[in-house]
Order: C-alpha cells, then sequence, then structure tokens
C-alpha cells in the first residue's frame, strides 16, 4: 500500500503546489503589480507541469493583457507586443478548455475584457487617424472578443454596435468587402437605426444589387425605407441603380440588359438603356468620341425606345427621343452634303458638267440625308399625335410640341423640294403637309 500511497501524496501535492502558483501569480494581478506577475509567470512557463493546464494561459491572458494596459506601457509599441501575446495565450486557452469556464471566472474574465478593449481602443485610434488597414487588424480581433463576452454573459449586451460599426467601416475603406457585409448584415439584421447607422443599409442596398442577389437587394431596401422613411436612396428601383452604381456607359448598358432579361418589356429600363445609348451616340461635346460600333447601338437604341412606347402608348418620350436622333444625324448628313456641294461649285468651272463619280456621290449625300430626315419623321408625327390629345400639358411640354411639329415641317419642305426637282406629283402632297404643320405650330401657345 505504501508504494501505492506516496506516488498519489506527490500528486496531489505537486497539483496543490502549482494551484498555489497559479493563484500567487493571479494574486499579483489583483495588486495590480504585473510587471512582478509577468516575471513569475515567465519562470514558471517553460515548466511542463505548470503549463500543462488550461489555467497557465488564461492566467498568461490575464497578466499580459493588463500589462499591456499599463497607463505607462499603453502608449509604446512593446503594449501591443504585449497584447499580441495576450492574444496567442487565449488562443492556446481556448484549444485545451473548449468549455472556456474560465472565461466566467471573477478575476481572469477581466484579462478577456482587457483584451476587447485595447483591441478596440487602438483600432479606434487607427481609425480616428484612417489607417484603415492597421485599424481593420485590431477591431476584428475586438469583434470576436466582444461576440464571445456577450455569449457568455460578461458583457450584459445583445449586440456590440459601436465595435460592429467601426469594424463595418474600416473592413469598407480597406477593400475587405465581404467583411464589411459581414458586419453591416448584423446591425441590419437586428434592425439597428439612429443617426449615423442609415449608411449600414445603403452599403448593404448597393452591394447587393452589384452581386446580383436582388432578394437581399430588395430586403436591405425594404429595411432601409422602413427605418429611414424620409431618405430617397430607399424609394429608387433596380433601374436607377443599374445606371446610378457605373459610369462607364457600356458597363451602364449591360447592368440595365441584365435586368431585362427577366423583364423584357419595362418601360422605365427600355426607356433608360435607349437614353443611355442616344447620349453615346448624341454627345453633349463635340470633343466626345461617337462609338465605332453606333450602327449596332442605333439599332439596339431603336428596339428599346420601341419597346418603350409599346410599354406605354400614351408616353412621347420615346418618341421624342427617336426622333431627336435621327435629325442629329442628318444634321450632321446636311452638313457634310453642304460642304461637298460647295466644294463642288468651287472646282467646277461654268458650262463644264459635273463628272459622273461626282454626280454619284452627290446624290448618295443627298439620299443618305433623305432617310436620315424620313426615319425622324414617323417618330415625330406619333409624338405629335400624342401631345395633341394630351390633357393638361405643360409649358415644358408644348416647347418639345412645337419642336417636333417644327422638324415636321422642315422634313415635308426638304421633300417638297425633292419633289419638285424631280417633277414629281407628290410635290402638292408634301407642299400640304408642309402648311399642315406649320399652321400646327402658330396654334401651339406657350
Amino acid at each position: 500500500m505504501r508504494k501505492i500511497f506516496l506516488p498519489l501524496v506527490a500528486f496531489f501535492y505537486t497539483s496543490f503546489l502549482f494551484g498555489q502558483n497559479y493563484e500567487a501569480i493571479r494574486n499579483l494581478g489583483l495588486l495590480n503589480q504585473f510587471a512582478k506577475a509577468r516575471a513569475d509567470l515567465d519562470s514558471k512557463m517553460s515548466d511542463p507541469k505548470f503549463n500543462s493546464k488550461p489555467e497557465a494561459y488564461i492566467l498568461k491572458v490575464y497578466i499580459y493583457s493588463g500589462l499591456a494596459n499599463d497607463p505607462k506601457i499603453e502608449p509604446t509599441a512593446e503594449s501591443m507586443t504585449l497584447l499580441g501575446e495576450a492574444d496567442a495565450a487565449f488562443q492556446k486557452y481556448k484549444q485545451m478548455d473548449p468549455t472556456l469556464k474560465f472565461v466566467t471566472d471573477d478575476v481572469y474574465q477581466n484579462g478577456v475584457v482587457n483584451l476587447y478593449s485595447a483591441y478596440y481602443r487602438k483600432g479606434y485610434a487607427d481609425y480616428s487617424d484612417k489607417k484603415w488597414q492597421q485599424s481593420f487588424d485590431k477591431i476584428v480581433r475586438a469583434v470576436e472578443y466582444s461576440d464571445l463576452l456577450i455569449g457568455k454573459k460578461v458583457l450584459n449586451a445583445s449586440l456590440d454596435t459601436n465595435v460592429l460599426i467601426i469594424a463595418g467601416v474600416v473592413a469598407e475603406n480597406s477593400n475587405h468587402t465581404e467583411e464589411a457585409i459581414k458586419y453591416y448584415s448584423r446591425l441590419a439584421d437586428n434592425r439597428v437605426s439612429g443617426e449615423g447607422f442609415e449608411s449600414v443599409y445603403r452599403y448593404l442596398v448597393s452591394k447587393y444589387f452589384g452581386k446580383g442577389d436582388l432578394t437581399l437587394f430588395e430586403k436591405y431596401k425594404a429595411l432601409g425605407k422602413e427605418l429611414y422613411p424620409t431618405s430617397e436612396f430607399f424609394s429608387y428601383d433596380k433601374i436607377d441603380f443599374a445606371i446610378g452604381l457605373e459610369t462607364d456607359p457600356v458597363k451602364k448598358i449591360q447592368a440595365v440588359e441584365a435586368l431585362l432579361a427577366s423583364d423584357p418589356n419595362n418601360f422605365k429600363a427600355n426607356e433608360v438603356l435607349g437614353e443611355v445609348i442616344y447620349d453615346m451616340l448624341n454627345p453633349a461635346k463635340d470633343s466626345v468620341s461617337i462609338p465605332a460600333n453606333k450602327d449596332e447601338l442605333e439599332k439596339k437604341m431603336v428596339a428599346a425606345f420601341t419597346k418603350a412606347a409599346a410599354a406605354e402608348p400614351k408616353n412621347e418620350l420615346p418618341y421624342l427621343f427617336m426622333g431627336g436622333h435621327f435629325i442629329n444625324k442628318a444634321a450632321k448628313l446636311g452638313e457634310e452634303r453642304d460642304a461637298f456641294a460647295a466644294d463642288l461649285k468651287k472646282r467646277t468651272k461654268p458650262g463644264v458638267p459635273v463628272s459622273k463619280e461626282d454626280k454619284d456621290k452627290q446624290n448618295k449625300f443627298d439620299k443618305s440625308y433623305g432617310d436620315a430626315l424620313e426615319l425622324a419623321r414617323d417618330p415625330y408625327e406619333k409624338a405629335a399625335a400624342i401631345m395633341k390629345d394630351k390633357a393638361n400639358i405643360t409649358n415644358k411640354e408644348k416647347v418639345q410640341y412645337k419642336k417636333a411639329v417644327s422638324y415636321l415641317s422642315d422634313i415635308a419642305a426638304f421633300k417638297l423640294a425633292v419633289a419638285k426637282a424631280n417633277k414629281s406629283p407628290d410635290a402638292a402632297k408634301w407642299e400640304a403637309e408642309q402648311k399642315k404643320w406649320d399652321d400646327l405650330y402658330d396654334s401651339i401657345k406657350l
């Protein structure tokens, strides 16, 4: 019996001895003697009998995090070193004790709280200085410790909104998009609102639209609208986002076409698609070049406006855009036609007939110009018919109405000149047509 009893005595004595060692070092921490506690701890951590228990590592968390928060050390680089070692010790502790029972210990919980507060404080300082990546590295650790402390009910809260909003902001600004979405989603899913939180919902709405996840796009847009009813942002629809999130017109076209794939007859989508292409083909500045695939784009624009007009038959806008495009095209062709005619006159001697080559070029210019005018005629006629029957027409609409009618008169005048030049019987028809539009133009009072 003595051979068995003595080792047992030795075992219990050793356990008791190291239990006393943990307690002695812990008591130094309680007395705020963290430097002395660290020295004692470091001297024992290499002993397998000491470091074989989880308590050794939660003790290290407590001592090192306490020292890192010492007012004399906290502003120095050593503080981050100590904090890093405390963090590593906690990871080791988690491996050794999955129950994390010491996290709720009256003393040891202070080590975890110290880790949380230190990472948050240092991360916030970097956030204030716009050191986004440095802040991100610290704040994500603060979030992890905050979640742990809340889960263990050490912190009396259901959600740490302060650390989560900072985490979202620094993740966003350090290009950790998925992390930003994760942190912002936690806030939004808990319906956190108030001053400073609207951007959370805006970010999620924009990002999920960009991802093509229209279910979550609609979810967070509806939440944003409910929590911030006066914000115009959450009233924007999918089409607004499709064009608003892109600056490149080619990408705008792709974004709208992606929406049209599931709703091909949507008026607004087709109207917007047509307008985007219209702006590309009719740039406001002469310095902006027209795309090389202009003919392809023109067909796509006409198809879009035609679908928009079919979706809303009483809306004149699609027709006005189509008419305007072809009038602009005719104007450019007219300038080229006039320039050729002036050059031809300059280099043709009196009495000398025009060469066949020049005559063919002249005819080609005339035809291209006439074709463009003809393409403008139909949409302008349809726009004029809609606006003629429009009740409570505004002055702004009347200006567009007069402009459309004026162009129809110009088109009729060109047709009349061609008919007279060819001695065509259609001359009378176009003369009457021109008079009709001139009379209507005079009748529209602004």
